[in-house]
């Protein structure tokens, strides 16, 4: 079995951007508008013969507990608490937010390995953005611009030396 990797954050911080980025396809939707994923999409980033994983995109995690918000977010929870690693995705932009506050909350209570993958690094002083996320206190932040793939080998190279050989996700055939 493949290692399972799950992008985890709130809505509209690209998780579904960094998906294609790193599956190299167009298979998850990806819109200005909050909301688009609503189901786990799983697909498969193959950086060689010998380094694949398997990643689910994730619908971003709302405060709403009912609804296709609260489903959607359930979705999430599930995902991230079957991965072998965790991306928790935030938006370089947009800074610290009360709901990333919150998710990264309930992420230490899995116990889950987590990287901070911050997003939409492009157009903004990085130093400054570090600054700001530095509070959540990760050893290590990687930062990526998934809409002009900057940053994504230095973010598949901390995956893959952060995943088991043997992971929780299961083979999929990505080929079209």
């Amino acid at each position: 079995m493949l290692p399972l990797v799950a992008l985890v954050g709130r809505p509209n911080v690209g998780k579904s951007t960094i998906f294609n980025a790193l599956t190299r396809t167009r298979d998850a939707l990806v819109h200005d508008q909050p909301g688009v994923t609503r189901d786990r999409n799983y697909g498969v980033c193959r950086l060689d013969e010998d380094n694949h994983f398997l990643v689910v995109d994730t619908g971003g995690i709302a405060e709403e507990e009912e609804g296709l918000a609260g489903a959607t977010t359930r979705q999430a929870r599930a995902a991230a608490a079957e991965a072998d690693l965790i991306l928790f995705v935030v938006d370089a932009r947009e800074g610290t937010s009360a709901m990333d506050d919150e998710i990264l909350a309930w992420l230490r209570k899995l116990s889950r390995p987590t990287l901070l993958l911050i997003n939409k690094i492009d157009g903004t002083d990085e130093d400054t953005v570090r600054s700001e996320f530095a509070r959540y206190g990760f050893s290590e932040m990687l930062t990526v611009s998934a809409a002009h793939r900057q940053g994504l080998d230095d973010l598949m190279d901390e995956v893959i030396q952060r995943l088991p050989e043997e992971g929780s996700g299961e083979e999929l055939d990505n080929d079209p």
